[in-house]
């Protein structure tokens, strides 16, 4: 009763192949009514899209041209990748420097964490590591710590722009869709990719040099939506199982890997006789996740009277492979990236049991405010709610970036992650 692999992988390459699916994009708009077409089709109940205000944002050009002042004849020119949701017109002349200067173009390194996972392993409830490998494994997140906040110093310090050298990424882009909150600052900003980066920074290092940066983008309110579905069980209160629709880009593993594995679950349940339901079930793929989770919030604002009987938020997102760099392209293994279930505490166990039962290795089951108050999923505003959860998600390093392609897609792992879900929500009988 399991969709199949091939099933599965057929439903991220449609969501996919319809293009780019950042918050009140065409192409996200179509994934949430065909999302609702599968509800129905499934058999579920009361199947709605409900509306999300939210913000969206679209580039149009950006562009440095950097000039040495003592030989105006030497000059880089180099495509850029505007910051979402930042000032959305601008063309700005000013000195350029590595560090903060005001009223400079102010070009900052920028290089993604490294994390070790016997670090990890440490802060962990439990782990499924039967191949030893967190001794020496490091992952490559794909974000400093301080993703959200990457131009802030930048802003206080009076800088007239940002221009992020992502030197330290491992391979050559500058299709870096952070920051991702939707929140609007005030500042001209681009990414550079690590190789255009470098031609900028080599000029300045010669000494001083003026900066033509340009940029144009188009922002605006629009509307998103939830889609909702429901089962019904043999008990009074309810199971909640959620991904997110949109994306920064077309990508396959954030989050079209998550819409199928709620797919799946939703199919699996509808072909399960009601008495064997251990509760009621709500399906729920939201909106704007790159905007802040704007739909998870609009759902617990809209459904707060349902929150006391929820007895687990089970959310699924990110069935990644981990890649290499190779020559500076990104190659993909035949590997899992390393998948974090963040837990309330009580369901450990529960969840530790579903790991090994599918063996679901490279796994730390983790507490909710292992990182910071709330996970850092889609459903991280149930946590403040104090809603049960299980989120899982993994973070590889091309997450945010239009590398992250079908061929990104651990599919070895979409069906024992099908299978561990329903495990959980089995083992919440009687509850």
């Amino acid at each position: 009763m399991i969709p199949d692999t091939a099933r599965m992988m057929e439903w991220i390459e449609t969501v996919t192949s319809r293009g780019i699916r950042r918050p009140g994009y065409p192409a996200d708009d179509w994934t949430a009514a065909w999302a609702a077409e599968r509800f129905t089709e499934f058999g579920l109940h009361d199947v709605r899209l409900a509306p999300v205000e939210l913000p969206v944002w679209r580039p149009l050009t950006a562009a440095l041209v950097v000039r040495l002042d003592a030989d105006p004849s030497r000059v880089v020119r180099v495509a850029a990748s505007a910051l979402p949701y930042t000032t959305p017109k601008a063309i700005v002349s000013a000195p350029v420097s590595r560090e903060v200067v005001p009223g400079a173009i102010v070009v900052p390194e920028y290089t993604f964490t490294e994390l070790p996972q016997s670090y990890l392993r440490d802060l962990a409830t439990a782990v499924h590591d039967p191949e030893g490998v967190f001794d020496e494994l490091v992952q490559t997140l794909p974000f400093q710590l301080d993703y959200l906040d990457v131009i802030q110093g930048v802003m206080d310090g009076g800088a007239a722009a940002f221009a992020g050298a992502l030197t330290g990424v491992p391979w050559e882009t500058r299709d870096y869709y952070v920051p991702y909150d939707a929140v609007h600052r005030d500042l001209p900003a681009v990414w550079l990719s690590g190789g255009d980066s470098r031609r900028v920074l080599d000029l300045v290092d010669e000494g001083p040099c003026t900066g033509t940066l340009t940029v144009e983008s188009e922002t605006g309110p629009a509307v998103s939506h939830n889609v909702i579905g429901t089962l019904p069980g043999r008990s009074s209160q309810w199971v909640i199982i959620g991904s997110h629709h949109d994306a920064p880009w077309a990508s396959a593993v954030e989050d079209a890997s998550g819409i199928a594995l709620v797919l799946a679950a939703a199919q699996y349940w509808a072909s399960v006789p009601e008495r064997d339901r251990p509760h009621n079930l709500l399906f729920l793929l939201t909106a704007g996740h790159m905007a802040h989770a704007a739909g998870t919030r609009a759902f617990i604002e809209e459904n707060r009277a349902l929150l006391g009987d929820v007895v687990l938020q089970l959310h699924l997102e990110h069935a990644a492979r981990r890649c290499v760099v190779v020559d500076g392209e990104l190659v993909p293994t035949e590997d899992p990236e390393p998948g974090w279930w963040f837990t309330t505490p009580g369901l450990a166990s529960l969840v530790t049991e579903a790991l090994v039962a599918e063996d679901l290795r490279r796994s730390f089951v983790l507490p909710p405010d292992v990182f910071s108050p709330m996970p850092p999923t889609d459903g991280a505003f149930f946590h403040p709610e104090g809603v049960p959860l299980v989120h899982f998600l993994s973070a590889p390093m091309y997450l945010f970036d239009s590398a992250d392609t079908l061929d990104k897609v651990h599919s070895d792992s979409l069906v024992p992650l099908t299978r561990a879900a329903i495990r959980i929500v089995e083992g919440t009988a009687g509850w």
